[in-house]
Formats: C-alpha cells, structure tokens, sequence
C-alpha cells in the first residue's frame, strides 16, 4: 500500500480538472481518462485500471499521472488542510496486476503543482521506471513555477536511463526568492531562541518522517551504496536537533571590558549544495542559517532534483512563516551567479568544487559577502608502521571509497610505511576485489555507480592517466567491472608505485581510485599529507593513540580523524588552503552567519 499527502492548494484555482493515468509496459499498453466535472471543490472518482504484465520480465510498467488540462498555477494560493490519495496493487503473481485510485475531495491535484508525475511504489515483482516533471521551485511559502524555461533532464546512473526532467529558474526567480527572504528577515531575526528551537525541532520532525523517501531517492538518483546512505539520511533530520542544542547554549550578548557585544545575524543568506546528499547540505545549511536568526535562498545541484522535492516537500510541512527558506532549482552559471552577485544577499554557504568556490568568492567579493566555502580535497590515510591491519584496512576502505569515492572527504592518498608496503598492497587487493559492485539497492553493494556519463568519463581517463605516468595497477582498471554492461559503473582501482608528484596523487578524481604512496619514517609521511593544495580532511591509524596524535597535530587539514573515530556533529567542518575557508557545524558554524556588533559605553 502507497500512501502520500497531498499539498494544500486553492480549488478556485481550477476551474476544471483532468486526470490521466497512464500505465505502458514493455509488452503493451493500456490507458484510461477519469474527468471530473468543474466544481469548488473536484471529486476524483475511482478509477481501475489493468495492467499487463511483462511475460519476459518483471520490470514491467510505467505509470504516471499529471494534470490533462492547461490549469494555472498560482503563485499565491491559499493554503488549505492537506488531503490525501491512496493506491494498492495487487495480484503480483498473476500476469494481469490492478491498481486503484480512490476518492480526493478538495484536492485539485495529486502534485503541488500542475503536470507533476505522481510516484507509486510498486508490490510484488513489479519495478518501477517512473518518470518524474519537477516544475516548480519554492518560493515566500508557496510552490509556484519558475519564470525560467529549460529543462534539465535527470537519469538513474544505475540503468542510464532518463527519469525526469527538471525546469530550472532564472535572474528573475532570484530576484524573487531574495525579495521574499528579505521581506521575512526583520521577523525572524528578532525571534527568540525558543522559537527558532521550536522551529528547528518541527524541521527535523517533518524530515525524519520522509527518511523511506529521501533513502530511495539517493538511490535512485546517484546509487548510493546502503554505508553512506545509513549516515546521511539520519544525518540530515539530526542536523536540525544538533542546531538546536547549539543555539540552547549560545549566548548572543557577552560583555567585553566596558562594551557590550552581541551577535547579529548577517542577514539574507544563500546556500549552495552539491549532488551528493544534496539534502543533507541544505538540512545543515538552513537548520545553521535559521538558529542565527537569517533567511536563506537555496539553490541545490539541479542534477539531485528529487532529493530536492522530497525535501522541499518535508520543510514546507514544518509550517515555518513565509519566506524564511526559499528554493531556486537552476544551474549554477544562471542562478548560482546570480545569488553570488546579488546586492541584497550578504551570506554565502557553498559546497562543491574548489573551481566553482573560487568563482563564487570573486563574484560575492565584489560586494563584500561572508563566503563559507566548503570545497575539495585529497586526503590523505596515513597507516603508521605499528598499525594493526586487521582493524585498519577496512578503515582505510571506508574513508578513501566512501559514497563510491564520491566524497570531498575520500582519503584515496594511503600512505604506507616503506616497512610493510608489499603486506599493505597485498591487504588492499585482497579487500577491494572482494567488494562488490553494482545496483545499490542491494544490501551487499559496497561501490554503486558513477553519478553521470561525464564522471564516469573522468575517471576513467585518470586511470588511464595513472598508468601512462608510470603508476602500476594492483587491481581494477579502466571499464566496467565484469557482468556489468549498463550503468556508469568503474572497476575499484588500487595503484601503487604512486609518488606524490603524479597527477592521480595530486587531483580530485573522484572515484573509487586509490593510490598506495610510499614512505620513510613519520617525518616523510607527514611531509607527504601536506605537500597538496587541499586540507580538508585527514586520517591516521596506529596502535598507540599518543603516537597517533602526535602526527596528526602536524597535519594540514580541518579535520583529522584517529583510528576511525566516528563523526562529531558539533565539532567545526572545514578546510586549510584550497579546500575551502570558514566553518560549518557547531557554534563555529552559527558565528560563520553572525555579525559581532560592539557598543561601548
């Protein structure tokens, strides 16, 4: 059984009301047109449709369901109790299956916005191969279309098959967003902590309750293997409670010497977010901009646009005043620029490539923005000589093939002790080639694909790169992993014979490519990590902590993690040198949106 809310919109908005339901499988198909009559308030009758089953396989339907009349979308409507739509399919065994759709009352549509494709889940063998039309971006509290018209599309990296299309916004749908931002500014930023901790707490509730959703969205989307997919998800809805506890202990006004200082919020922000747990960066991202009291436009990647509407769909259920958090699908040369160049924009919280970061820091420069830039890296895993491989190997697997090697955060320089190099090789084929690869909603997937043709495409010219530089392959390689025809899948690569000067040693690549970089004693090692543009993020792994935290007291990097230490949700993120400036999390991150404001008296 399927069951989802449908969003509150105005009746009078639609005069008349069409709904088709079409079901296609691949050995045929069959459709069917319930109309209701025009009224205040549209009844959708039931509806029983047959659907034939695929003889050969059980990836056998399509179905979708959209508005079949030109009906207005009000960019104003009111808002509404939410009603609800039920479907069940039955009879999985039987070649025929059965849906039905039961009654709406009052609810114009199944979508917040005219012509959206309606996601059912599927019982029994059933698979789905659903296209999706997102086309809508959130604006002052409401889902309204976008002035802007292309369309991007949206494929599953898994099948390489499309699975929607998103419209994307212009100039003009900023100015929009940053109007609406800026009209619920003065009220927010004079709210009370209690209330921007109740805020926060109905954030988090709402997105928690949609966590089935956003993990099958990841899936879908990127193939996220089920490791990175167990943190994130959580680590999206707790990103609200762990503000929450930040702004409980924070003191907004401190006294220094005869002045008294207080913190101000710096006012309209505008947030960034890369493909990769696109949901978690804006759960962070505005749960931070909301505790220091600032409104914030938000432009996601437009290549993660379900997880965008999923997650537009849970904050907007949290009930926050019009304009607090607005969302502008819309690529980054269009509605990123024109964010990072908007004179009533003051804030910018950025994660993605440090290219991108640095055009963003030039364009916001120019009016003197606060820049929270959270960009790339090349960490490295530094295992001592007195480390116990057994414990660290599958360590070391964990932080350089974390989300595929689809990570800022991936340690892919392993840095190994000249001592025990040929056993460390022998260790890390043995563990990759075990991994295996493929669709990632199977729980035993440790590598999920590549999230585009054009990443899959890089990769695979480093692996090549790696190999004309004189790096030898331990295992992998270039093209898919054997039994895998479809799908942007890349074999694990280990290289050793790595030295630091190589470019698969010094670039992002991206990917599940590691390279083994040999060393003398802890003094060469450390020289190793550090000889890189990046310093994000760190990793050491010896038997004696002491030890262990002597070297990483010499490391270059925001973070360093110790034996696999698990992740500090209050505890600052970010980068030395070109890995980005500012901090994310904790009370570090608050300030990042805050404004000291001193008066002597």
């Amino acid at each position: 059984m399927f069951s989802r809310s449908v969003p509150d919109t105005d009746p009078d908005d639609m005069p008349a009301f069409s709904i088709a339901l079409s079901i296609a499988a691949r050995a045929g198909a069959i459709s069917a047109i319930k109309r209701s009559p025009a009224s205040d308030s549209v009844t959708l009758r039931v509806v029983l449709l047959k659907i034939r089953r695929d003889r050969r396989s059980s990836s056998a339907a399509t179905a979708w369901l959209s508005a079949d009349e030109d009906i207005p979308s009000s960019r104003a409507a009111a808002r509404k109790p939410p009603c609800r739509a039920t479907a069940a399919i039955a009879s999985s065994s039987a070649r025929l299956a059965f849906i039905a759709l039961f009654s709406l009352s009052g609810c114009p549509s199944l979508s917040y916005y005219p012509n959206q494709i309606a996601r059912f889940t599927f019982i029994g063998k059933m698979k789905e191969t659903l296209m999706r039309t997102i086309d809508t971006i959130y604006v002052n509290g409401r889902f309204v279309q976008p002035h802007g018209t292309e369309l991007a599309p949206l494929f599953n990296p898994t099948t390489e098959k499309q699975i929607g299309t998103v419209r994307l916004g212009n100039e003009q749908d900023v100015d929009d967003a940053v109007s609406a931002a800026k009209a619920a500014f003065p009220s927010l930023s004079q709210s009370s902590k209690a209330e921007r901790i109740a805020m926060l707490h109905s954030l988090h509730e709402a997105v928690s309750a949609r966590a089935a959703d956003l993990t099958e969205a990841m899936r879908e989307e990127y193939g996220a293997p089920a490791s990175f997919i167990g943190f994130s998800v959580p680590h999206a809805a707790t990103a609200f409670l762990h503000m929450a506890e930040t702004l409980e202990n924070y003191q907004f006004r401190r006294r220094i010497g005869h002045a008294e200082v207080e913190m101000r919020p710096a006012g309209v922000a505008a947030a960034i977010t890369p493909w990769n747990s696109n949901y978690g960066f804006i759960c962070s991202k505005l749960a931070t901009a909301i505790a220091a009291g600032a409104t914030m436009v938000i432009k996601p990647s437009e290549m993660s646009a379900i997880q965008t509407q999923l997650i537009t769909e849970c904050l907007h259920t949290a009930g926050l005043p019009d304009g607090v958090f607005n969302i502008v699908n819309g690529y980054g040369h269009v509605v990123g620029a024109a964010l990072s160049a908007h004179r009533d924009i003051a804030k910018i919280s950025f994660t993605g490539s440090t290219a991108t970061g640095r055009a963003i820091f030039q364009a916001a420069s120019m009016t003197m923005k606060r820049v929270t830039l959270e960009l790339g890296g090349k960490s490295p895993n530094i295992i001592l000589d007195d480390a116990d491989l057994d414990l660290v190997i599958p360590q070391v697997l964990a932080a350089g093939l974390a989300n595929s090697g689809q990570a800022c955060i991936a340690g892919t320089r392993i840095l190994a002790p000249q001592s025990r190099l040929d056993e460390i090789q022998q260790r890390l084929a043995d563990a990759v080639s075990a991994l295996k690869v493929g669709d990632a909603k199977d729980p035993a997937v440790s590598i999920g694909p590549m999230v585009s043709q054009k990443q899959w495409d890089r990769v695979q010219s480093h692996i090549h790169l790696g190999q004309e530089e004189g790096a030898q392959l331990v295992v992998g390689g270039e093209g898919r992993p054997e039994g895998l025809d479809r799908g942007w899948f890349v074999r694990p690569t280990v290289f050793s014979g790595v030295n630091n000067d190589m470019r698969i040693a010094r670039e992002e690549i991206f990917g599940p490519v590691l390279c083994v970089i040999p060393y003398r004693d802890e003094a060469h090692a450390v020289e190793i990590a550090n000889d890189t543009v990046y310093g994000l993020q760190a990793y050491v792994f010896s038997a004696d902590i002491n030890r262990a935290k002597r070297v990483a007291e010499q490391i270059e990097a925001g973070r360093v993690v110790i034996n696999g230490a698990p992740h500090e949700p209050l505890a600052p993120f970010g980068g030395f040198k070109q890995s980005g400036m500012g901090r994310e999390f904790g009370t570090y991150g608050l300030e990042s949106f805050l404004e000291p404001r001193a008066v002597l008296s």
